[in-house]
C-alpha cells in the first residue's frame, strides 16, 4: 500500500473519476489507523469475514490469506482488468496499472 501511497499522483493523477479502494481482511479499526500512520489518499476497507474476497476468488483454499490481486472497476461496475496476483514489488505493475485505467477511463479532464 506504501507503494500506492507513493505513486498515487503518477497513477491517478488529479482524476476525479476514478476511485482506489483497498480491501483487507483486518479490522476497520486496524485499517483506519494504518491510513492515518501511513498517510494514505484513499479508501481501506474492511472485509473481516473474506465475503468479498471470495466473491472474488482472492481468499486461498485454505480461507486464511488473501490473495494480492487487482481489480479495475469500469463506470458500469464491470470487472475491466484483472491483475492477479498483483505483482506490487515490479515497478511495470504500477505501469500497467495506469494503462488500465486510461483504457477504462480515458485521459483525465483539463
Amino acid at each position: 500500500m506504501r507503494a500506492y501511497r507513493d505513486q498515487y499522483a503518477d497513477i491517478f493523477g488529479e482524476r476525479d473519476d476514478v476511485v482506489l479502494l483497498a480491501i483487507s481482511r483486518d479490522t476497520t479499526e486496524e485499517l483506519l489507523a494504518w491510513a492515518e500512520d501511513e498517510g494514505f489518499a484513499f479508501h481501506l476497507l474492511s472485509d473481516a469475514d473474506g465475503t468479498v474476497g471470495r466473491a472474488y476468488g482472492a481468499v486461498t483454499s485454505d480461507n486464511t490469506l488473501d490473495n494480492r490481486n487487482l481489480f479495475v472497476i469500469d463506470g458500469e461496475g464491470r470487472i475491466a482488468d484483472r491483475m492477479i496476483p498483483f505483482r506490487a514489488m515490479d515497478p511495470t505493475a504500477y505501469t500497467d496499472l495506469a494503462v488500465s485505467i486510461l483504457d477504462v477511463a480515458g485521459p483525465a479532464a483539463d
